[in-house]
C-alpha cells in the first residue's frame, strides 16, 4: 500500500505539522495525536506572528476570522488564513497557512495543509487534507462506518487495519473534489487526482486519476 502512505501524498513543506507527520508511515496514524500536538506546538509559537485567543487557540496576526465563527481549542490558524461567517470549528484543528474555511464549514480532529479550501457547507471530520486540496460545495468526509466497526483502508484485495472507529479521508496535495461528494470512512485519495461531483468514494483512488464512479477511474491525459 506504497500509495496510501504519507511520503507519497503529501509535500510536508506545506504544513505546520511536519514534525507530527514526519516520524509516521501513514497519515491515519497521527489522528489521536493532533490534539497534543497542538496544545505543545502552540505554546511555543512565535508571538510576532501568532497570538493566543483562548484556551489553547492561537491564531495568526494576519489571519482573518469572522466575528460569527466559533472556534473551539486546541485549534491552531495559520498566517493569511480565511475563517468565515458561520465557520464551526469544533477543536483539534490546524488551519494552514492561506486556507479557506467557508460558511457553515465543519472541522473536527483536522489537519489542512497549506493553501486548503473548505470554502462551502462542507463536513471534514479526523481527515487530512493535503497542499492546495478543494472540496467543492456541499462535499463531506463521513468518519464514522454505519455499523460502528473500525475502518479498514481497502484497495482491492489489499487491506489494512487502522484500529480507528472515527477515520474520515486522506487527501493528497492537489486534489479537487466535486460538489456534493461523500468521501467515505477510510477513503484516501492520492495527489493531483480529481473527483465528480456527487461522487460517493470509498477505498484507495490512484493518483493522477479521474474518479467518475466506482466501476470508471481512469488516468490523467
Amino acid at each position: 500500500m506504497e500509495e496510501c502512505k504519507i511520503k507519497n501524498l503529501y509535500n510536508l513543506e506545506e504544513t505546520i505539522a511536519k514534525p507530527l507527520l514526519e516520524n509516521l508511515t501513514y497519515p491515519w496514524e497521527a489522528l489521536p495525536k493532533i490534539n497534543d500536538f497542538i496544545i505543545e506546538l502552540g505554546n511555543s509559537l512565535d508571538t510576532e506572528i501568532y497570538e493566543q485567543k483562548g484556551e489553547n487557540i492561537w491564531i495568526a496576526k494576519s489571519a482573518t476570522v469572522a466575528p460569527t465563527a466559533y472556534i473551539k481549542g486546541p485549534a491552531i490558524i495559520g498566517e493569511n488564513a480565511e475563517i468565515r461567517h458561520c465557520a464551526f470549528i469544533r477543536g483539534k484543528a490546524i488551519v494552514g497557512n492561506h486556507a479557506v474555511v467557508g460558511n457553515s464549514t465543519e472541522l473536527k480532529n483536522v489537519i489542512l495543509f497549506n493553501n486548503v479550501q473548505v470554502p462551502h457547507y462542507n463536513y471534514v471530520g479526523d481527515s487530512i487534507l493535503g497542499y492546495k486540496s478543494h472540496m467543492g460545495a456541499g462535499s463531506i468526509t463521513s468518519n464514522v462506518k454505519s455499523d460502528k466497526k473500525l475502518v479498514i483502508v481497502k484497495n482491492g484485495e489489499k487491506n489494512i487495519e487502522t484500529g480507528l472507529k472515527k477515520f474520515g479521508a486522506m487527501i493528497g496535495d492537489n486534489v479537487e473534489v466535486g460538489c456534493g461528494s461523500i468521501l467515505n470512512p477510510g477513503s484516501v485519495i492520492g495527489k493531483n487526482t480529481n473527483i465528480y461531483p456527487l461522487s460517493s468514494v470509498r477505498g484507495v483512488i490512484p493518483e493522477n486519476s479521474i474518479y467518475k464512479n466506482q466501476n470508471e477511474v481512469v488516468d490523467k491525459i
